[in-house]
């Protein structure tokens, strides 16, 4: 009985020695993960090309990727402003003529159940050339899929990537690319540029670093070649729009 219980002792201890060692080697590679990327090595401000640490998926861009003025959105597809803001803000590109490109990024409420799924499904369709118009759907129609189950869900996304298609893409390809690590890592990268600008909900709009705080209810101002452009409190998407022409106007007399 003593040697029984003596290598049962063994074994429990021999146990928690091997646990501390795998929560040891865990920090260790969790903490190297973390290291690995050196963020400050990117221009927030700019289009970010693919690379290896967003899983070879650059930023994209809505409107010249060359143009003069460069409007970097943070949204989620789930997020009423952001679907009701999307129409306003692809006018304001075509209106400026090739002036203004908006970068989108990822940026996912934890409280929105299919936030990251309809980010993933646009990452997929993006693998094949259709990022913007499954982004404009997503948004356009959030209301069918936001609160979706899992199988529901799967089919509206799939419906869809076949719509912006025409029926060409390659459905199986999508739903692969969907799960993903290369989204994965794209959709964790755009999050953490979110959290260490401290983007503080969506759609949070930035230019050279300065938040149009369109949704502040006293309204703000932002400062543009020594202009200072202000608004009133928050009103309408028309409104939204006319400010973002108002700032590529202010920001073209450099």
């Amino acid at each position: 009985m003593k040697k029984n219980k003596g290598f049962s002792t063994i074994g429990v201890i021999a146990t928690v020695a091997v646990v501390i060692f795998l929560c040891i080697v865990s920090f260790i590679v969790i903490d190297g993960n973390n290291k690995a990327t050196d963020y400050s090595s990117y221009n927030f401000n700019a289009v970010i090309a693919p690379d290896v640490h967003n899983g070879n998926i650059g930023d994209h861009v809505k409107g010249n990727p060359d143009a003069p003025v460069v409007i970097v959105e943070y949204a989620d597809f789930q997020c009423p402003g952001c679907a009701s803001l999307n129409s306003r803000v692809n006018t304001a590109i075509e209106e400026s003529d090739g002036k203004l490109a908006v970068v989108y990024r990822n940026y996912i409420l934890s409280y929105h159940q299919n936030g990251t799924a309809a980010a993933s499904a646009a990452e997929a369709a993006n693998l094949q050339g259709y990022w913007k118009p499954y982004a404009d759907l997503l948004f356009k129609n959030q209301a069918e899929w936001e609160y979706a189950s899992a199988s529901e869900r799967t089919e509206l996304f799939d419906r869809y990537f076949m719509e912006v298609t025409d029926g060409k893409g390659d459905l199986d390809k999508f739903n692969s690319d969907l799960a993903s690590k290369e989204v994965s890592q794209k959709i964790n990268f755009d999050m953490a540029i979110g959290n260490r600008i401290d983007v503080g909900g969506t759609p949070a709009f930035y230019i050279d670093g300065q938040l149009i705080d369109w949704g502040n209810k006293k309204g703000s101002s932002i400062n543009i070649n020594g202009e200072t452009i202000s608004w009133d409190a928050a009103t309408t998407g028309e409104q939204f729009k006319d400010l973002l022409i108002r700032i590529v106007k202010a920001k073209l007399k450099e």
